[in-house]
């Protein structure tokens, strides 16, 4: 079957499931495999929970005339999506970077929302099968399009801008993350500039910060740009942060606009600035500027601020790299609050970089006063010292109910397969608000 045949089909039944699980009577189910399973073997259970049609790719799993034989079910759904998403003409604004890509992704979309139907990617659906995914759920009548995009080696980008095929393009940064897949900061930069490469050869529109001195580099030849920061650009701000959450100071041509946010941390001064940016170019009053970023709420431990019993905890726990490290520990550092204390989890993907930027990350907690540190992961066993140190987050959260911390500020961070989230089970239920 080729693919305006089975767009007939998916208009007909536009919801798309690649899990059993959340399949529902009238849905097209895409029997996707992975290297541990074989999802082709659910085509049977798929049709018993009333699937319309199931795109399976081994011919042994084909039960019926509602089974349609593809040679690739994870490139005939990616193929589906890019025929669906040629559909419009509407701005698809694509988001990758080595941090800040999610937070930045839900504030343009919290900003653009407010003037436009807009449609974005959902949670991190933001890989091979997430994109084809989020592009499938855009109704007609969208206005606008968020699609965020998450690699971790080169090439990535590039196939992804081949299926959403961006019209404008944001890089947040390019740090210190999946240097493993990426082979070094150089490698993060090309693979990541995938983003700009496109958008050049399309005609398209950037959002640049300029504080960023290597994104100019790398956005040379892009004739369309739009640029913000702190010092040069189209749009200007200043980052405030004199008690716990951020505030930014835009200078417009006429006046001045102070932006409140619920953000802990001047890091996230340029996340904040690219939604001001892009709310700007496309006509949105400061007035839902103001009030989209204001009423964003970060959660799914980013950057998320709680109060759990006398203690004031900030969640940073879904993802971390030695650049994310830095800003955080050094931002937690300044900020207005007593009894300060770290619960440090491994950073994940380093390669051979992993001894040397654990080494560094310890010296660099050295350099402040800390009310206790916590460290856990196998990743600084060697450099533990006198700091508390477990193998996991499990173990590290047993020693913290027995030592339940009082009238602490407490930075949790890690990346995800460090589960840091795992230690705010140490507190009791009663005390988490």
């Amino acid at each position: 079957m080729n693919i305006a045949r089975l767009y007939e089909l998916y208009l007909q039944h536009p919801a798309v499931q690649t899990d059993t699980r959340k399949l529902k009577p009238g849905d097209l189910f895409f029997a996707l495999s992975g290297s541990n399973f074989n999802g082709n073997t659910f085509t049977g259970q798929a049709l018993e929970k009333g699937a319309a049609f199931c795109i399976i790719d081994d011919a042994n799993y084909r039960i019926n005339d509602r089974c349609i034989l593809v040679d690739n079910v994870l490139e005939t759904l990616q193929s589906l999506a890019r025929h669906h998403r040629q559909q419009f003409t509407i701005p698809f604004i694509a988001i990758t970077g080595s941090n800040g890509k999610t937070t930045t992704k839900e504030l343009v979309a919290a900003v653009l929302s407010s003037q436009f139907k807009t449609a974005a990617t959902e949670g991190n659906l933001n890989n091979h099968i997430g994109i084809p995914l989020t592009l499938l759920k855009i109704k007609q009548g969208t206005e606008m399009a968020i699609v965020e995009m998450g690699a971790n080696h080169q090439k990535e980008i590039a196939g992804y801008c081949r299926i959403a095929l961006p019209t404008h393009g944001i890089i947040t940064n390019c740090g210190k993350a999946h240097i493993e897949g990426f082979g070094g900061e150089e490698g993060v930069r090309k693979g990541k500039g995938e983003l700009y490469d496109f958008i050049r050869e399309t005609n398209g529109m950037i959002f640049r910060n300029t504080d960023l001195s290597y994104l100019e580099t790398m956005a040379a030849g892009i004739n369309h740009q739009i640029t913000f920061g702190a010092n040069s650009g189209t749009y200007k701000g200043t980052a405030l942060n004199q008690g716990i959450f951020l505030e930014v100071q835009v200078q417009l041509a006429a006046n001045q606009i102070t932006i409140p946010t619920h953000l802990v941390g001047l890091y996230n001064f340029n996340n904040v600035m690219t939604a001001v940016a892009v709310g700007l170019h496309f006509g949105i009053s400061t007035d839902k500027i103001i009030s989209a970023i204001a009423a964003y709420q970060p959660d799914n431990s980013r950057s998320q601020w709680m109060k759990v019993g006398s203690n004031q905890i900030i969640l940073d726990a879904y993802n971390a790299n030695p650049t994310s490290m830095q800003a955080a520990i050094q931002n937690f550092a300044t900020l207005p609050l007593n009894n300060k204390q770290l619960w440090i989890g491994g950073m994940k993907e380093m390669g051979t970089a992993e001894r040397y930027e654990h080494e560094q990350l310890v010296q660099l907690i050295h350099q402040y006063h800390w009310d206790g540190v916590i460290l856990v992961g196998q990743e600084f066993k060697e450099f533990k010292g006198d700091h508390v140190w477990f193998e996991t987050a499990a173990e590290a959260a047993t020693f913290v109910a027995k030592h339940l911390p009082q009238n602490n500020a407490i930075l949790i961070k890690g990346s995800r397969g460090s589960k840091m989230e795992t230690l705010l089970t140490a507190f009791p239920a009663e005390q988490n608000n």
